[in-house]
């Protein structure tokens, strides 16, 4: 309800204006209005104090003595409040952001980007949760989450923040002896995801029998650790390449066969409906979109001439080194 005592805001901020630049053309601009609006403004105030506030000549506005003394003390009154107003906003986008998510993109995507995001949102501390299991956001203290899936999540907000992709990644002395697909249910398959089987996916892509035994290794339930695993001889683990580009540039990995084939799930930002708008959750929410944006075409790479001709080979080639040169960072994959 407005003071008694006080004409109304908008006509003292339109006044304010129109005495800062002595025009009410540029008055009108500032305020996404039109000149005619101001001059309606000014002219209520005016009826309101029973004073005239500028002396209206032929091409510019001059104040009255009335004027001169008003808009000072205005300019200093809107200064104020809108101090006022961003300490409230920093206030209210301060606190602690607790975001629960697979081991795997907190190692590999999160971690190596957190020091730009504390630069940008000092006054927020981003707690991560790590965690396989899918948090209930009705009786866990947790504000978000990155979930990795087919985004169908009732009841929630759900953002794609990026695709996954699969191929087989090894060591370079089991890679020199995958030459075709067909090679690969020869040598030890490590499993990285406890939900999806995930190697059904690619070995289906792929033209091969999906019933045929395998030579399990192991199984983990992150994908990080499941490379680590195929980087130390133990087998082949499925990832995406564009996330393992560093690995793959320092000759650590090897990606021995062209064939990338879409995952069919990807990662997802997820928050309840009622918070996606509170100032810290929004602000985790636009950082990871921003994060993401710049590299999603490079997250569903096509899937190439087959692996063992030598069109395959090189084509092989030029994909890891494009894709060493865009990758957004480190790690990541199917597993948690």
């Amino acid at each position: 309800m407005p003071h008694p005592r006080l004409p109304p805001l908008n006509s003292l901020r339109a006044f304010e204006a129109a005495a800062r630049h002595l025009s009410l053309t540029k008055a009108a601009e500032e305020l996404g209005v039109t000149q005619a609006a101001v001059s309606h403004q000014v002219k209520g105030l005016e009826d309101a104090l029973g004073a005239k506030l500028f002396h209206r000549l032929t091409r510019a506005l001059a104040l009255t003595a009335t004027g001169a003394a008003l808009a000072p003390e205005l300019n200093a009154a809107f200064a104020r409040l809108t101090m006022a107003v961003d300490r409230a906003r920093e206030r209210e986008a301060s606190g602690t952001v607790r975001l629960s998510l697979l081991t795997t993109i907190a190692l590999t995507f999160l971690v190596p980007r957190l020091g730009r995001f504390a630069a940008k949102h000092p006054g927020i501390e981003l707690r991560l949760e790590t965690s396989a299991r899918v948090v209930d956001f009705d009786r866990e203290p947790v504000d978000a989450a990155i979930r990795y899936g087919d985004g169908k999540y009732a009841g929630l907000h759900v953002e794609r923040l990026f695709d996954d992709a699969l191929t087989p990644l090894c060591a370079p002395a089991l890679a020199k002896r995958i030459k075709r697909p067909e090679d690969v249910p020869n040598h030890p398959m490590l499993d990285d995801n406890i939900v999806f089987d995930e190697w059904n996916t690619w070995l289906a892509a792929a033209g091969l029998d999906i019933r045929r035994p395998r030579k399990r290794a192991a199984t983990f339930d992150s994908t990080r650790v499941a490379v680590e695993a195929a980087m130390e001889g133990m087998g082949m683990a499925l990832g995406a390449p564009f996330l393992f580009a560093a690995e793959i540039a320092s000759g650590r990995l090897v990606q021995p066969l062209d064939l990338v084939v879409p995952a069919g799930r990807a990662y997802w930002f997820v928050c309840r409906r009622q918070d996606v708008l509170r100032p810290t959750v929004k602000a985790v929410r636009d950082w990871l979109v921003e994060e993401t944006a710049a590299w999603r075409e490079a997250l569903t790479p096509p899937a190439g001439p087959r692996a063992g001709s030598a069109s395959g080979r090189a084509a092989a080639a030029r994909r890891r080194s494009a894709t060493a040169a865009r990758a957004p960072g480190r790690g990541g994959g199917s597993g948690g």
